[in-house]
């Protein structure tokens, strides 16, 4: 008996707090990679530590995935470096939060376009890989891409038409 893929799962994710050389700012934070699972650490335990960086396990976070977008994840998936894109949000002065992680690249470029979050894309794992890739062939449905034909302009029925508009006019 085959059992339904998980349309949820969640991932770990860990963050790395990376010093800069810049007048403006002392450090930035970066998502930098991705967990298969939840880890039993609390969120935001310092995993390491060097003069140049922190990094963090920041916590676990759900990935939901919808039958409608399985083209995406499809495209994800053979793009030669399959990613989760996770966006942090700033929470407070210098404190940062997971805000989101998808697993569709389109979704995780429009979240780049916004102002104030931190969104990249970070490597995902082969045992995410797999539950997407199950979740695509229970799911996908190759859709036939058919262009829409426009309907001819008829000349004479719009001159006709502006005709009896000035005639009411009158």
């Amino acid at each position: 008996m085959s059992t339904t893929p998980e349309h949820r799962f969640e991932v770990g994710i860990i963050v790395a707090r990376r010093r800069l050389t810049g007048p403006w700012a002392s450090h930035a934070w970066l998502p930098v990679g991705a967990l298969p699972a939840a880890a039993a650490a609390s969120p935001w335990t310092k995993l390491s530590e060097t003069e140049d960086e922190a990094t963090f396990y920041a916590g676990s976070y759900e990935v939901a995935l919808h039958p409608g977008e399985t083209g995406h994840y499809r495209d994800n998936l053979v793009s030669g470096r399959p990613s989760l894109w996770v966006a942090l949000r700033n929470s407070g002065d210098e404190t940062y939060e997971v805000a989101s992680v998808t697993a569709d690249p389109y979704e995780g470029e429009s979240m780049a376009e916004g102002v104030g979050e931190i969104v990249e894309p970070v490597p995902m794992p082969p045992e995410v890989q797999a539950k997407l890739l199950a979740f695509f062939e229970a799911f996908h449905v190759e859709r036939k891409f058919e262009k829409r034909k426009r309907d001819r302009a008829d000349p004479e029925a719009l001159a006709r038409r502006a005709h009896g508009a000035r005639e009411r006019r009158e």
